[in-house]
């Protein structure tokens, strides 16, 4: 069977992953409208071929912005949030009305528009800090921070809304890494990866806390994925989605070994332990997805990037970092 080609929007997609998906979608055949406040710029503008691609500046806040985005759309792989707590933190109020807010109203309209299709990039944050060996999917939600607690409460609103003929799939990604061009300088792997090249030192605090974590051309694999697999496949799932759990002086030691050249690692101790770490069984049991790349392929790519000159000022420029930007602008 030829896979199936769609009209997809993307929330969020001028955002880091986005930024990677966005064009593999468009070279899978797939058409795709963006929505995003594109405030990290215009990061499409080197696509050779934008034929498929609609772009919609706008607010997930603003009805009429969503409205117009579905146009014509039959799935939404919905990625629009204020990224991890400290950004969270910065505006706990801003994070509240994009992080949770227009959800329900989003899912609504998307519906209202004839989408058939709905995927959610939720986090493993939700389950705040487990005891147990294997994280998975049936374990209960334990999030720690408002942006985990609404990314929780977001998965029980797509369940309620979800009915015949909308399919309905839930995502819990590890920490993404890799390079993008819309890049994070500011994710776990990307920055002990940044300093090690750019200072010659990564700064451990403790480091045995385990972060699991996935590559994101796997990431951006799955999210084409879902939009192939069978509704019964995946209507109502939620899936863990990550790569091996390691310790943060595990990834900082494939950091400095994978970069080469004199790298110092220097540990600071913390009163702050917790380990977060998934199990990814259940999706490779039901849906066959296995992750194919590893975070030295992160750290590699990253080290190519830099080597190339796709990353300017990469300590000082506030694109790289959500926090800096979203201060510099006073995003509200």
């Amino acid at each position: 069977m030829a896979p199936q080609k769609r009209h997809v929007l993307v929330t969020g997609g001028a955002g880091y992953v986005g930024s990677r998906l966005v064009p593999q979608l468009l070279a899978a055949g797939h058409r795709v409208t963006v929505l995003d406040l594109y405030i990290y710029g215009d990061v499409f503008g080197q696509l050779p071929d934008r034929a498929g691609l609609t772009e919609v500046k706008g607010d997930l806040r603003q009805p009429a912005d969503v409205a117009r985005a579905l146009k014509g759309c039959d799935s939404v792989i919905h990625l629009a949030c204020i990224s991890n707590d400290p950004s969270f933190d910065l505006n706990p109020e801003l994070g509240k009305s994009i992080n949770y807010d227009c959800f329900r109203p989003l899912v609504r309209a998307a519906k209202d528009a004839g989408v058939n299709r709905f995927i959610y990039a939720s986090s493993s944050s939700v389950y705040g800090v487990k005891e147990e060996d294997d994280v998975t999917e049936e374990l209960e939600l334990k999030p720690l921070t408002d942006y985990s607690k609404f990314k929780a409460m977001c998965e029980d609103v797509l369940a309620e809304e979800r009915e015949p003929g909308f399919t309905a799939l839930t995502l819990r990604p590890a920490t993404v890494c890799g390079y993008a061009p819309r890049l994070r300088l500011d994710l776990s792997v990307n920055i002990l990866t940044n300093h090690a090249i750019n200072n010659g030192k990564i700064r451990v605090f403790g480091g045995s806390q385990k972060r699991p974590n996935i590559h994101i051309d796997d990431m951006v694999q799955l999210y084409l994925n879902t939009l192939q697999y069978e509704d019964a496949q995946i209507d109502g799932k939620i899936f863990n989605a990550g790569y091996d759990n390691f310790t943060i002086m595990q990834i900082a030691e494939m950091v400095r070994d994978t970069v080469g050249g004199k790298v110092d690692i220097e540990v600071t101790s913390t009163n702050d332990l917790r380990s977060y770490h998934i199990s990814s069984q259940k999706i490779a049991r039901e849906l066959g997805f296995r992750p194919a790349h590893s975070i030295i392929d992160a750290v590699s790519d990253l080290k190519a990037a830099f080597a190339a000159g796709r990353v300017p000022d990469p300590m000082s420029d506030s694109r790289y970092y959500n926090i800096k930007l979203m201060q510099e602008i006073n995003l509200q």
